[in-house]
């Protein structure tokens, strides 16, 4: 039986984390590529068919909104993982405790004493001109002063083998059932490696997901509830599945009500106290007495409730100040402000396009940028400068013109690549990195990740709704 031909793998031109320039294995993958080398295309190609199915059977599947055909998708996992160092993880791990450190005090100030403005480190106008800064939020101070319960930053890998964050995810962070399911195909799918590697385990999450919310309660024994939109929402596997996996209550809006501003779900036998909701609902939705008053999503009083202390809402309303892709730009200066350190893990550099020198370099080098829009998500409002047609550099000049604000650029990184199955064979493909943090009365980070890859060929856009799929992510003890 034919074996795996990986001579032909191209490593050249981007950072490869197989294989260096030379094509020579680097040591965290060397026993992995040793086992792969053994397989034929053919064994190869039933491991990846199986985990296809393995997806499917468990429901981890996905909506498009904007697919009209309206059909689930899997989130395709890639059977290669990508295979990261302790010294490695390490350096991560107290960057990323860093930067969360610091923006929870961000947030503390921004609305509260509003130091950080008052001493110019940030222009009063990225925060106000928002929706996402809640003034009703104003001189509220969350239990143990912490904001950011569940944070997953996005990093990528650059050309220079170094670690860059792209963005940070406050509001309500997804993504970190796959990192769990993956986990458990992925160890089904080569068992025998993992006692070899000695990789990290991931599948305490949701027990210390649990510890950590029932820490913010004042109750002895306090109910949990994870708050979802619904079946229909694009994440609905993660709620139903974290709520499972936590011993939690899993509910909708309908299912909750305020009575005396305590919070209560309607069961079969009466009411029952709730005490901290995990609310999958952003801000605008959670109570239609205070933001969107035609929200059917939330529950009327459920905010007055948390105001007066009784209940407790993770994330906190009003983190959404901190996703803001314009005020990414300031967040070096945010952890120097309230540590007084250098940052550890950078940012890409940033172009902020309501600056008038840095809205003038853009517009002149549209096509060497990538444009996003400061509030979209999932790879939307995008613009990939060398990639794009001429009319649509001129379509996103007229809109930073018109509204600057609401754009920022940065150059385009070549992201890392890891190989990936790809038509029966091996291919490098690019990645990005999220991790997921906890916090309550300190700072833990996950040691694994949820990887997003790019399946199609040259594309840097990871998103699942844009066409990405994604890797199990291995942390090694050594």
């Amino acid at each position: 039986m034919s074996k795996l031909n990986l001579s032909a793998y191209d490593s050249k031109g981007f950072y490869d984390e197989m294989f260096d320039e030379n094509n020579v294995v680097r040591p965290n993958y060397k026993l992995f590529l040793d086992h792969l080398k053994k397989m034929s295309p053919r064994k190869l190609n039933q491991l990846q068919h199986a985990t296809d199915r393995a997806q499917l059977s468990l429901g981890m599947t996905f909506n498009v909104y904007n697919d009209n055909q309206g059909v689930e998708r899997i989130l395709h996992l890639d059977i290669i993982p990508r295979i990261i160092n302790n010294k490695e993880w390490q350096h991560l791990e107290k960057g990323l405790q860093q930067r969360i450190k610091a923006l929870n005090l961000f947030i503390q100030d921004i609305y509260n004493d509003q130091k950080v403005i008052k001493d110019k480190i940030i222009p009063k106008e990225m925060i106000f001109s928002r929706v996402c800064y809640l003034k009703e939020l104003e001189g509220f101070k969350p239990p143990k002063d912490v904001w950011c319960h569940i944070t997953g930053s996005d990093l990528i890998k650059g050309g220079d083998g170094k670690y860059y964050v792209l963005e940070d995810n406050l509001r309500c962070p997804s993504g970190v059932s796959y990192m769990l399911e993956n986990r458990e195909i992925l160890k089904r799918t080569f068992p025998e490696l993992f006692a070899k590697l000695d990789v990290r385990p991931v599948n305490n999450y949701t027990h210390i997901l649990r510890d950590t919310l029932e820490s913010l309660s004042k109750v002895e024994r306090p109910t949990v509830a994870v708050l979802t939109p619904g079946t229909y929402n694009s994440a609905y596997f993660e709620h139903s599945y974290l709520a499972q996996q936590m011993g939690a209550e899993l509910v909708e809006g309908q299912d909750l009500v305020v009575k005396n501003d305590f919070v209560y779900m309607i069961t079969t036998k009466g009411l029952q106290r709730v005490d901290v909701i995990y609310r999958r609902v952003d801000d605008d939705f959670i109570d239609p007495e205070v933001f969107n008053k035609n929200s059917l999503l939330g529950t009327p009083g459920l905010f007055r409730a948390y105001l007066k202390g009784n209940v407790v809402l993770v994330n906190a309303p009003g983190t959404g100040v901190v996703d803001d892709k314009a005020v990414y730009a300031y967040i070096p200066r945010i952890i120097k402000y309230y540590l007084g350190e250098e940052m550890i893990l950078p940012n890409v550099k940033t172009y902020i396009c309501a600056e008038e020198d840095d809205k003038k370099y853009v517009l002149d080098n549209i096509g060497k940028l990538v444009v996003k829009q400061t509030d979209a998500s999932g790879g939307y409002g995008m613009l990939i400068g060398p990639k794009s047609t001429k009319k649509e550099q001129q379509e996103f000049i007229i809109k930073i013109k018109e509204n600057p604000r609401n754009y920022i650029a940065q150059p385009m990184i070549n992201l890392s690549r890891v190989p990936s199955v790809i038509d029966n064979t091996i291919e490098g493909r690019h990645v990005d990195l999220r991790p997921y943090a906890l916090y309550s009365d300190d700072i833990k980070i996950i040691p694994g990740a949820l990887t997003r890859v790019a399946l199609k060929k040259g594309s840097i856009v990871v998103n699942s709704s844009q066409g990405g799929g994604s890797k199990d992510t291995w942390v090694l003890n050594s």
